[in-house]
């Protein structure tokens, strides 16, 4: 792929850095200007052919990376003589590219790690006409939200700028695109756009092939001064490059009802959904460790006919919420709506099947380990139920009871979990230590 960086910003919130000397791209991160990490990543998953729109002190860019040999790339320069958002400039794009290829699409003040292959097979096997890197994040009430449905395909676009009175999945724009370049060939003409608002959140609205690659791999806008901080930790501390999906992973597996929320019977509909005390600072401990976190539940309440996909689904997005206003995520939810035995009033006949994906069964773990290059040798699984300690068995994993909700009463037997807590914040605690983790709560 040809890739293009959108370097033209002012960066009024990094006035403090750069002193209106050096445009917003150029700030040092240790040591090393932004742009200059984002080009050597672009090298480092084979990308070499570099454009990049310069604006406010452009010159000092080209400057800087002259032509890219030095850095083992070729840089074309497009200067934007006025403000043209964060879209318009693209239209000058036209003479480089065929209207088939695939481009990358990056802005100037983002950092990331991401092993952009997986990135364009999702892409090309969507047969997308516009990839979003997609992702959770702890502060989700700020972030531009995308809307997807269970192919991932976009259907909404949740601005940051709007008012949100309602539950919504904490699925983030990263602000990293893989795009049709026929998108560039359809500008009728040069005029200020923005990518998001303007091309993004309109094809989606008309049911373009609009799809999220949600990842959990390193993407952070370097836009303030607290957030060049928090970038310059994570690099410090290897965090990033290790959540590299070219990297095994190792990931908490958690069990949803009586784990992470209150123990309140099949949980059919949003108002029966509480969060447990302490796992809000449980998953928050996870989201600072070199762990993924991911929910894994039966939901037989689809099958016994007393709620639906939509409505489970609502669920998850109120759970996300409410984990979203304390400052923590999730990096993947999956469940499954079936239940094998017949004979519920009202139940649902297309979902009372025997599957792999019913715990103690593995299938949704292993579709989660493949989807995000999970290790499962390293990972664990986390429940209140004998159930979802058999599930951790049964897939090779360390497994941990919390003495909340069924309190492993669930099966009548002992299935013999490598450790047993009062609750969730313990047992992550309990796990993190085998690691070498010295925190406490």
């Amino acid at each position: 792929m040809k890739a293009v960086i959108q370097a033209g910003g002012q960066g009024t919130r990094l006035r403090n850095v750069t002193k209106d000397q050096i445009p917003k791209p150029m700030v040092p991160v240790l040591g090393k200007p932004l742009l200059q990490w984002q080009i050597e990543k672009l090298r480092e998953n084979e990308i070499t052919e570099i454009f990049i729109i310069t604006g406010h002190l452009g010159e000092i860019i080209r400057d800087y990376f002259e032509d890219g040999a030095k850095y083992g790339v070729r840089i074309t320069y497009i200067a934007e003589t006025a403000p043209l958002g964060s879209a318009g400039a693209l239209y000058y794009m036209k003479p480089f590219l065929d209207p088939e290829e695939d481009i990358l699409l990056l802005y100037g003040d983002v950092f990331f790690d991401i092993f952009l292959k997986r990135m364009l097979d999702f892409h090309m096997k969507k047969q997308s006409e516009l990839t979003a890197f997609a992702h959770p994040n702890t502060h989700p009430q700020d972030s531009d939200i995308l809307e997807v449905d269970a192919e991932q395909r976009v259907v909404g676009f949740l601005s940051k700028r709007g008012k949100r009175d309602f539950w919504h999945a904490n699925l983030v724009n990263g602000a990293c695109y893989i795009i049709k370049a026929q998108i560039i060939f359809d500008m009728s003409r040069v005029g200020k756009l923005d990518f998001d608002e303007d091309i993004l959140r309109e094809k989606a609205i008309q049911g373009g092939r609009v799809y999220a690659y949600r990842s959990t791999e390193y993407i952070k806008d370097a836009g303030t001064e607290e957030r060049l901080r928090c970038i310059e930790a994570a690099i410090a501390s290897g965090h990033i490059f290790r959540r590299n999906l070219k990297n095994r992973q190792k990931c908490i597996f958690l069990d949803r009802d009586g784990t992470i929320n209150k123990w309140n019977g099949l949980v059919d509909e949003e108002g029966k959904l509480e969060l447990l005390d302490g796992a809000a600072e449980a998953i928050r401990t996870i989201n600072d460790s070199e762990y993924l976190v991911i929910v894994i539940t039966n939901q037989p309440v689809v099958a016994r006919g007393l709620c639906s996909i939509e409505d489970v689904e609502r669920i998850h997005k109120k759970m996300q919420t409410l984990l979203g206003n304390q400052g923590v995520y999730v990096d993947d939810i999956a469940f499954c709506p079936h239940h094998p035995d017949k004979g519920f009033p009202g139940e649902n006949a297309a979902y009372k099947v025997k599957c792999n994906c019913r715990k103690p069964n593995t299938g949704l773990i292993e579709e989660m380990a493949l989807k995000y290059n999970i290790s499962l040798e390293d990972s664990w699984m986390v429940g209140d139920s004998i159930r979802d300690i058999m599930t951790g068995k049964n897939a090779r994993m360390g497994t941990a009871l919390v003495l909340t909700g069924e309190s492993g009463k669930d099966e009548g037997c002992d299935a013999g979990a490598d450790i047993i807590c009062r609750e969730l914040r313990e047992a992550v605690t309990q796990i993190l230590r085998r690691d070498g983790w010295p925190g406490e709560f």
